[in-house]
Formats: C-alpha cells, structure tokens, sequence
C-alpha cells in the first residue's frame, strides 16, 4: 500500500487488525451457534418454532448483530411470558424452586400444568427448562446489549462497523476517512471492544451448553 511509505508502522498495525478482527469474527461464529442450539432446545421441549440463524461473513458485523438481535428479543419474549404466568400461578416459595432447580416430584405437576398453558406441552424438560431460561434471562439480556451496543453504540467505531468484510476494507476505510493519530487508537479500541465482548459471549455459550446438556440428562 502507498501509505506504507509514509506510514512504516502501517504493517504492524494491519497484522494486529486482521487478528483482533479475527477474534471478533471467532466469537460471533460460536454465539450464532449456541443460540442455534437454544433455539433446537426451545423447538423440542416448548414447542417454539424458531429458526436457525446464519452468520453472513459478506456483509458487516453491524448487519450480524441485527440478526442476532433480532433473534434474541424473540427468544427473550417467549421467555418473559413463562416468566409472568409463572409469577402469577406460583405460590412464591414454588417459584423460587423453579428457579433454583429444587423441585420435588409432586411440584413438577403444578408447574408443568402452568407451562402447557403457556405452551402446549408439559414434561419434566420443558418444565425444567423453563426455569433454566428464567433464571439465565440475565444472560440472554447481557449478551443482547452487547450486540446493541456493537450496532449503535461505543463500539461502532469506523474498523468494527466494517470488520467483516475484509481488512482491506478496512484499513481503506480507516486510512481514507480518519487521521494517522485515530489509526494507531484503532488496535485499542479493537481491545477495548473485545474486553466487552468476550466475556459476555463465553458465558452466554456456557449457559446455554449448561442448559442443553442438563434437559438431554433429563430426558435419558
């Protein structure tokens, strides 16, 4: 590139991009497939009838996280509607049980009749995984804000508005539009973003394989 030569460090800090972008690009991959698994989950045990959704590496993280988004606020509608007809039939004490997984064979009856109200079946997994998913609703809601603020907040930043499609784009797009102070922050706003997004993405995927793996215990 012509600015190498006015820009020797231009080389280190495309090499860090294509790295930091790769990370992004890694995490994305790996919710889209958890959420995917939640929605197998969610089809099987409470009669949901999501989609899968696909990650587009042709167009832009911005775009990626729409779908996520999208997704995920139908997921999370499902969930509050369990929520509130459980609140509203529950003694308290039988809430909390739910919740907290400690159930006692007899309660499964009152609890299970509660969420075939809500959505057609009534088994121990369905059951069961409607507490799972109240109780995680945090992390669902976690990980949403993320992708929110991604799309419209602090971290669309110029690079990771663009960091799908290809890191000539951009560093095009960095070199074309911003000065040589503003692209050697890009690497840390890359950190910054990936400090915020990892942790949230990590959890979300663990409480999701946590949750699948406990229902397929229940069902052998």
């Amino acid at each position: 590139m012509w600015s190498d030569l006015f820009y020797p460090d231009n080389p280190k800090r495309r090499e860090e991009l294509i790295r930091k972008s790769q990370e992004f690009k890694d995490l994305m991959k790996s919710n889209f497939y958890a959420t995917n698994q939640l929605i197998d989950v969610m089809n099987e045990q409470l009669s949901c009838s999501f989609q899968h959704i696909e990650m587009n590496e042709a167009a832009s993280l911005q775009e990626n996280c729409n779908v996520m988004i999208d997704c995920m606020q139908k997921i999370q509608e499902v969930v509050e509607k369990i929520d509130k007809e459980l609140k509203e039939k529950l003694e308290p004490t039988l809430y909390e049980k739910l919740l907290n997984l400690s159930l006692f064979p007899e309660d499964f009856k009152l609890v299970s009749k509660v969420v075939e109200g809500v959505c057609g079946v009534a088994t121990v997994g369905s059951t069961t995984l409607g507490g799972l998913l109240i109780d995680k609703g945090v992390i669902l809601a976690k990980i949403t804000n993320k992708f929110v603020k991604i799309v419209v907040g602090t971290l669309a930043s110029l690079g990771l508005a663009v960091v799908f499609l290809g890191i000539d784009m951009i560093v095009e797009a960095i070199l074309g539009s911003i000065e040589r102070d503003n692209l050697e922050k890009a690497p840390k706003e890359y950190d910054d973003a990936l400090n915020e997004f990892e942790p949230a993405s990590l959890e979300y995927q663990y409480n999701i394989t946590y949750a699948k793996v406990k229902i397929e215990g229940i069902n052998k």
